[in-house]
């Protein structure tokens, strides 16, 4: 039994190594500008988890500082200039990352703006309302509550997160809101990134707003491969 857990253990760390070749962000079309940088590959589009991978750029080269596990939607990943809010899809694509927000404090040497969550706190998804995909704190009066996130009340999702760019700058409407990489609850998400905690603190304390750092979101091949971005 002991050696079969041991040799379990080694085929996944040789899989979790690097592959030949250039890395992952040497072979996408766009990285944001910065220099940093998260992707979150999947499979195929109808996977619900995948891998995670955190890059620094130093002297010209891209360098792997941290991976993990990764969960996607419930249905998978999908386009995001195409998807539909309410899909339970993740969308894919290259996005800024704007703050960081949780329900407990930051990690210690967090240097992202990093929002507390209070009782007043909610994520607004009402695609009638002015605050569309914006934090509103407290609920605004045009947002149905139905339609909007009591952030407080994910106690383990919400514990740290950042707000992945998707749909934000100029929100269109039923397109989706609240897409966040945070920390994982019981299963696959609805649309957003998830990993575990210590990995979630982890990036944390590892990302800099000043290397600009982004997410790509997409998978190994086909249509939402990450090489498009």
């Amino acid at each position: 039994m002991l050696r079969t857990a041991l040799l379990t253990a080694a085929v996944l760390a040789t899989a979790l190594l690097p592959g030949p070749g250039p890395a992952l962000p040497d072979r996408l079309a766009d990285t944001g500008g910065g220099s940093q940088l998260i992707t979150a590959v999947a499979p195929a589009a109808g996977s619900t988890t995948g891998t995670l991978v955190w890059w620094d750029r130093r002297a010209g080269r891209w360098y792997e500082e941290g991976r993990t596990e990764a969960r996607f939607g419930a249905n998978g990943l999908t386009d995001g200039a195409t998807r539909r809010q309410g899909t339970s899809t993740t969308p894919t694509g290259l996005f800024a990352l704007p703050y960081a927000f949780g329900i407990r404090p930051a990690p210690a040497g967090t240097e992202y703006a990093y929002r507390p969550v209070t009782p007043d706190s909610w994520w607004c998804q009402d695609n009638a309302s002015a605050a569309y995909n914006r934090w509103s704190e407290p609920l605004p009066a045009d947002c149905a509550p139905g339609e909007a996130e009591h952030l407080v009340t994910y106690a383990s999702q919400y514990a740290h997160a950042l707000v992945i760019g998707f749909n934000y700058d100029r929100p269109v409407r039923g397109r989706g809101a609240g897409i966040f990489l945070h920390v994982n609850g019981k299963g696959a998400t609805a649309g957003c990134v998830s990993v575990p905690e210590r990995a979630m603190r982890a990036i944390l304390r590892w990302a800099d707003p000043r290397r600009r750092p982004h997410i790509v979101i997409g998978t190994d091949g086909g249509a939402l491969s990450v090489d498009r971005y």
